[in-house]
Parts: C-alpha cells; structure tokens; sequence
C-alpha cells in the first residue's frame, strides 16, 4: 500500500520538507508515503470559489487510480493515535491505496469532498497548509509504530 499526499502548494519553506522528509524515511516500503503537491489556482477579487474548483480538478486528476480518497477537513472525522493506528491496520490490511486531500487557502472543493470515501479532521485547530504535511507524515508514523510494536509512540 501507498498512501499519495496530494496537497495544493508549493515552494515549502526548507524546516517543513526537512520535517516531513524525516517521518518519510523513517516508514517501510509498505507503509510508503508520497507528496504530490498541487499547484494553486489563481486568486484575485471574487475568484475564491473558481480557484478552490480548479485546485479540486487538479487534485482528483492526481489520485491514482482505485485509490481510495480521504479529504482532509475541518468537519470530518477525529480519531484518536489509537483510532487512526486502527483505520491504517485497516488500510494497510486492505492492499489499496491511499490518497490524502490537502485543500488549499480556501479548503476543498465540493467534488472532492463528494468524491471522498471519509472526512478526516486532524484538529478543530486550523493549521497553516505547510505544518499540515508535518503533522500528517509524524500521524502516520506514529500509527504504524502502534501497529507494529516500535517503541516510538509512548502513551
């Protein structure tokens, strides 16, 4: 299994690729994550909405095929380290993979959201859109080191 972080952004600031670079090393071959990031649409007076469905075409153009898709938003599911090591034994159990939605300034668009197989909230924080790929690679390392018995996660 993979799992694609598709996210709209690009040109990260060095201290956010050297952190989700760090978590990505550090995963099995089984357990791979990839970043594909998604250019953002153009905004300007009013063209928020346009830029958020542009940004949407692009991410579901990037999922692979028979992936199943997980939009990251504010209003989805919170799962605990404990829930989230439970839906990756799933995932992992399950063979397919994966494709996380990073939305960009604006959020998701609504197909993407429609297109989703869950909704998942990392917090009712709002996190700036760099620090969110930290968060998600550290998340998902800490769940495979709960699945698999590493010493890493200590709770």
């Amino acid at each position: 299994m993979r799992i694609h972080l598709l996210s709209v952004g690009r040109r990260m600031p060095p201290w956010v690729q050297a952190g989700f670079e760090d978590y990505v090393r550090r995963l099995p071959p089984e357990c791979a994550l990839r970043l594909v990031e998604i250019e953002p649409g153009q905004r300007g007076r009013g063209s928020a909405e346009r830029a958020r469905r542009e940004e949407g075409e692009r991410l579901l153009k990037a999922v692979p095929k028979r992936a199943a898709i997980i939009a990251l938003d504010e209003r989805g599911e919170t799962w605990s380290t404990a829930q989230l090591a439970g839906e990756l034994r799933g995932w992992l159990a399950g063979g397919r993979d994966l494709a996380l939605l990073v939305g960009g300034a604006d959020g998701l668009d609504g197909d993407c959201l429609a297109q989703a197989e869950r909704r998942w909230s990392l917090s009712p924080l709002t996190f700036p859109h760099p620090l969110v790929r930290v968060i998600l690679a550290e998340q998902i390392y800490r769940a495979w080191s709960l699945v698999n018995g590493h010493p890493y996660h200590r709770a």
